[in-house]
């Protein structure tokens, strides 16, 4: 009997260590990264990315878990970022005294506040309707912001002081470093509640009115309010990334709750993947290493963010997440070898073919930009003359090469992938 129970004692305590080991693999690494990229442009790179990280999970929510298609999020992100950055002056006026850190628990407030009431109608309906409704609330709200100016600030927007208030561990959070444990730590707290989230029952009724609203009517669940307390509950977790996001820039304007935001976060959640709660997390630090990082060699990365959202919805609508979810079965059935080569031979011709369209896009762009007499332009160390023949033969021989050569490959990886997906010779119900 008692190895009975000492067996299950040890099993339960697997389980507990199973869950409980990522979360510390979290922390350790949000703790060993500013030791690794040190950079000011690290820090503040990955001061943006847990900002975007908590906005995209907050997203994810809705469309995610509840199916809830929303085109006027960015508004409970701006109205967190406009309600703590007041309160950031209600601490340099020393009306409140309050450490830097909880000031977001205010924008959380402000966006919970709001999505009780906006969710109040909206989540009435779904589908086409709750999104329209969506549009029409964010482009309502942004023209408010150009009207109430007391909160707003107009088109200036309203700026604040973080150095002010209590200091926190000896932080007084004027250098970006500091910056980055405040956000660590809200990226922590507010992934961990959301994964909770999503694993009560609150959250899996989420995703059967996502999936099946009428079933989950049938069961006994009102789908409005499920609907209703995703809504709620996205709303506060937004709100406080838009108090990050006041924090860690001092200024929140009209910009941070439009409709340019609200898509922002769409094409976030899509990049990396909808149907999985790490899905966000991936696209929002794509998104930014694009922002910051790509945007810093070349002015149209937004072009080419549109380009990886078109391609994304039209042939993986699962996202990246949803690429290496898929060789998940794969790699169990240690089957990867039988996909090296293929996707080497893939790979190559694609990565010529892009970089031939990239080179027209860049080119493209220099010719309609700059001035006439500007006709030298700088790419991947190369210099060149835009007006002159040669660079658009280049271009165009590698976009056919490698267009033509990613054609008479396809078949080969589609009969690899068939191959290691086939089921094992001694699964139950294969193929005899």
């Amino acid at each position: 009997m008692s190895e009975v129970v000492n067996s299950q004692n040890s099993s339960s305590s697997s389980a507990i260590l199973r869950r409980v080991m990522p979360w510390v693999a979290v922390l350790v690494g949000l703790a060993v990264l500013p030791q690794i990229f040190s950079s000011n442009l690290s820090v503040y790179t990955m001061n943006l990315m847990g900002i975007f990280i908590i906005f995209a999970l907050s997203y994810n929510m809705l469309l995610g878990q509840g199916g809830m298609l929303s085109f006027g999020h960015a508004v409970y992100f701006g109205l967190g970022g406009f309600m703590s950055v007041h309160f950031m002056n209600y601490i340099e006026d020393e009306v409140f005294v309050l450490p830097m850190i909880l000031v977001p628990v205010f924008g959380g407030l402000i966006g919970l506040i709001f999505a009780i009431i906006i969710g109040s109608f909206s989540t009435r309906r779904a589908g086409t309707v709750f999104a329209m409704i969506s549009l029409g609330i964010g482009e309502l709200v942004a023209a408010s912001s150009l009207i109430f100016v007391a909160f707003f600030g107009g088109e200036e927007g309203v700026s604040g002081d973080r150095t002010m208030g209590p200091e926190v561990l000896g932080m007084d959070f004027a250098q970006d470093i500091e910056v980055y444990v405040l956000i660590a730590f809200w990226v922590f707290i507010t992934t961990l509640l959301m994964y909770l989230f999503s694993r009560t029952p609150m959250g899996r009724m989420a995703n059967a009115v996502r999936d099946n609203d009428e079933r989950a009517e049938f069961v006994g669940y009102s789908q409005r309010k499920v609907r209703f307390i995703s809504f709620v509950a996205s709303g506060f977790f937004a709100g406080v990334a838009g108090g990050l996001f006041a924090i860690n820039f001092e200024i929140v304007t009209e910009e941070n709750l439009n409709a340019l935001t609200s898509g922002v976060v769409v094409l976030m959640a899509y990049i990396g993947g909808v149907g999985f709660f790490i899905g966000p997390i991936v696209g929002a630090i794509v998104f930014t290493l694009l922002q910051t990082l790509v945007s810093n060699y070349t002015e149209i990365w937004q072009l080419y963010v549109g380009i990886i959202f078109v391609l994304t919805v039209m042939y993986v609508p699962q996202g990246l997440t949803g690429i290496l979810a898929m060789h998940v079965p794969i790699y169990r059935m240690k089957r990867m070898g039988l996909l090296i080569v293929p996707y080497i031979r893939m790979g190559v011709p694609v990565i010529v073919g892009l970089f031939g369209i990239i080179g027209f896009l860049e080119i493209v762009h220099h010719v309609r930009a700059s001035s006439p007499d500007d006709t030298e332009m700088t790419l991947i160390g190369m210099t060149f003359d835009t007006h002159s023949v040669m660079p658009w033969v280049v271009v165009a021989v590698l976009i056919v090469v490698g267009g033509f050569l990613s054609k008479t490959q396809l078949p080969q990886l589609r009969e690899a992938w068939d191959q290691a997906h086939a089921p094992m010779s001694g699964d139950k119900g294969g193929a005899s």
